[in-house]
């Protein structure tokens, strides 16, 4: 961990995107001082936001802003949370304005995943790019894009939405109302959901370790994928070989240099990469697919706090040198 002194200027990065709130407060490079997780408190984000950040501040008393990582649409431009099927209770009134008051601090929102994508650009794999695209892939599928180096949102602030594109039109409905988006069958919960239903009804596949239990995680199956369990390597890889779909598009539509993978069901490392990017392949053009690296992400859990933190500070540095 980095060592805060007196005269350093510190941020602090949450995290809301998963069932727990996680939090960091960095050093102006990025590198963690401290961290705090608990489990969410959905109905008093605020409160549990401020209390956080209380804490984090008795480590340093130099903190100059806040980033917030929130799964949903934001408009920076407004501050407002236009969309949060995970926290609905943010996108009426202003939250923006309720954070600032109760932590005493300049605040950033900005949709979860382009947070985790700016930590990965600024301190972690995309470093040495200028372009790339990041999927995170854990309860939900989210995406963003850096373009010169920096966040492309769009005319909306929506850009990057990869969860939500179709992968199967006579699938299942998915929460945004479409039906057969990537996020309906490689999302951590989809994961489960598709498991579930192969196991009621292929016999074979109860010699599963996975059949004898009641309930499993997407983090149980890539663990029993890891250890051998043939199962569970085929519903991982079957899993890769959608999300590997939607970056063929992706390398398609942009021919970006870099796309960064991470979110919870990356852990299971290889097992899931190598079919995302043998199924890219099979599905982009060559020269595309060529000039393109597929990734892994570094950051790991703390990716979308790190990068709530450094969009506040460059934030915070672009006011202070009177830019907008």
């Amino acid at each position: 961990m980095a060592n805060p002194t007196a005269a350093t200027t510190n941020f602090i990065g949450i995290d809301l995107s998963g069932l727990n709130l996680r939090a960091v407060l960095t050093g102006p490079d990025g590198g963690v001082i401290d961290r705090r997780e608990a489990p969410l408190a959905r109905d008093q984000v605020t409160t549990q936001i401020a209390e956080t950040v209380a804490a984090l501040r008795e480590k340093s008393a130099n903190v100059e802003a806040v980033g917030i990582g929130i799964p949903g649409l934001v408009n920076r431009d407004t501050d407002r949370v236009l969309v949060s099927s995970d926290l609905p209770s943010i996108v009426s009134g202003d939250v923006h304005a309720q954070l600032k008051q109760a932590t005493g601090l300049r605040v950033e929102l900005e949709n979860d995943a382009n947070a985790a994508a700016y930590g990965e650009f600024k301190v972690g794999i995309g470093g040495n790019h200028r372009n790339m695209f990041y999927i995170t892939i854990g309860e939900g599928i989210g995406g963003a894009l850096i373009v010169n180096g920096g966040l492309w949102i769009g005319a909306s602030g929506c850009a990057g939405e990869i969860g939500h594109i179709t992968i199967d039109t006579e699938g299942i409905e998915c929460i945004c109302g479409n039906r057969g988006c990537l996020e309906t069958v490689a999302s951590a919960p989809n994961i489960v959901r598709r498991a579930k239903e192969r196991l009621n009804r292929d016999s074979t596949s109860s010699l599963s370790r996975l059949a004898m239990k009641e309930a499993f995680t997407a983090d149980d199956m890539a663990r029993e994928a890891t250890n051998g369990d043939d199962f569970s390597a085929m519903m991982i890889e079957r899993t890769g070989k959608y999300i590997g779909t939607a970056v063929a598009s992706v390398i398609n539509l942009l021919s970006i240099e870099l796309v960064v993978l991470g979110g919870g069901v990356m852990e299971a490392g290889e097992i899931i990469l190598k079919p995302i990017i043998e199924e890219a392949r099979r599905r982009a053009f060559q020269p595309c697919f060529d000039a393109t690296k597929i990734v892994a992400a570094t950051l790991g859990p703390d990716a979308v706090a790190i990068g709530a933190a450094l969009l506040a500070r460059d934030a915070a540095q672009k006011l202070s040198q009177g830019q907008t």
